[in-house]
């Protein structure tokens, strides 16, 4: 099972970087009503949120750059920066050598029973491939809300002559 899970893990964030490549750069700061975030900070949050998922339960030979944490952890916005997000190109090195570093994983490292659980809220998972598997339900999440916003913009976009 452990090797699947990577196979899965490594299929993601593969569909991940095809759509953020997809993405003009002029959408990432755009933030359409009813949202709570914009692409550039779901992009960092996935980069960010899959270093912290894992680094209690699998050995991912990946270091984020010093201020991530302060971007895109779960409760920051956009809004609140002080400091200038990373770029497209910056966020898509971060996906790919992410992408690299999960290849190298071994499925045995995957069995691993955590003592303690790792523990999320109410969630606790008691190994590291339920970590690891919950990682990725998470990543497709944000690609699924990074499709939106991006189909939102383009709509948005198509109907602004409509309104002027």
């Amino acid at each position: 099972m452990s090797k699947s899970s990577i196979q899965v893990a490594l299929t993601v964030r593969q569909l991940v970087i095809g759509s953020v490549s997809a993405i003009p750069e002029e959408w990432f700061d755009v933030q359409p009503g009813g949202s709570n975030n914009t692409i550039r900070w779901n992009i960092g949050h996935q980069v960010t949120m899959l270093n912290w998922f894992l680094s209690s339960a699998v050995p991912l030979d990946y270091r984020l750059p010093d201020d991530y944490n302060s971007l895109f952890v779960t409760g920051t916005k956009p809004a609140d920066w002080q400091v200038t997000p990373p770029s497209k190109e910056a966020l898509l090195e971060q996906l790919s050598a992410q992408f690299e570093s999960l290849a190298k994983i071994s499925p045995e490292s995957l069995a691993k029973t955590l003592n303690p659980p790792f523990a999320m809220g109410n969630l606790a998972f008691a190994t590291a491939e339920e970590v690891f598997g919950f990682a990725f339900i998470h990543e497709a999440l944000h690609l699924g809300i990074i499709s939106s916003l991006a189909k939102q913009i383009r709509f948005d976009r198509e109907m602004e002559p409509y309104f002027q």
